[in-house]
């Protein structure tokens, strides 16, 4: 399997792209659509599912486009399932000024962990809510890296003071999932530069003030 990053929308998240022979998975396309089709036309991509780490905005703005063009189904988590609809609970009406964003409803809902089998792709599903209540990470292990939206950065974790965010919560997503897997796993988070797990338990002074 192979993976690009291109960043999208209006904060620039962090869309990635995986890809096996000219067949894919789109994990949050957050806007910027003609962007995005270039630079899969031009790796001549063609996508086979959308898969959500969470509803807000920043990581939704493109889900409508991709799923019209390429006519593929679309993922996300039950918790966030009324949020690709509802612009209040995505975020967007709280911090756009001018176009909400909001799409039709996912295809498909998550409702647990486990190992999963997309288009050919095989994943393992974690929960791992805190920032949002439907947040999720895909981890790919034959790969080594988990796409993880925004539980985990460099240096830094997912803020906790949107609607839905829990502190508590996401400490707890931080140790029982994120901080279980192996050191070497890549975390491609949904803002910024990747980072590697052992890092982060040694250098991310929010992980490290817990105990870690």
């Amino acid at each position: 399997m192979n993976w690009e990053k291109i960043s999208l929308g209006p904060l620039q998240t962090n869309g990635f792209v995986l890809y096996q022979g000219g067949e894919g998975l789109m994990i949050d396309p957050g806007g910027d659509e003609q962007k995005l089709f270039q630079f899969l036309d031009d790796k001549g991509i063609v996508i086979k599912a959308v898969l959500l780490t969470h509803a807000h905005f920043d990581h939704i703005g493109g889900v409508e486009a991709v799923r019209t063009k390429y006519q593929c189904p679309v993922y996300v988590h039950k918790n966030e399932a009324d949020w690709l609809t509802d612009p209040t609970l995505n975020g967007s009406a709280l911090f756009l000024r001018e176009e909400y964003v909001t799409s039709e409803k996912a295809d498909h809902v998550f409702s647990k962990e486990g190992a999963y089998t997309i288009s050919g792709f095989r994943f393992d599903l974690f929960e791992t809510p805190g920032h949002s209540p439907g947040s999720v990470s895909y981890y790919f292990p034959e790969e080594k890296i988990v796409f993880s939206g925004d539980v985990l950065f460099h240096g830094g974790v997912g803020r906790t003071d949107l609607p839905g965010g829990d502190h508590d919560t996401l400490m707890n997503t931080l140790h029982e999932k994120m901080l279980t897997l192996p050191d070497e796993t890549i975390v491609a988070n949904g803002h910024g530069p990747e980072t590697i797990i052992g890092k982060e338990k040694e250098n991310n002074p929010f992980i490290n003030g817990f105990g870690w």
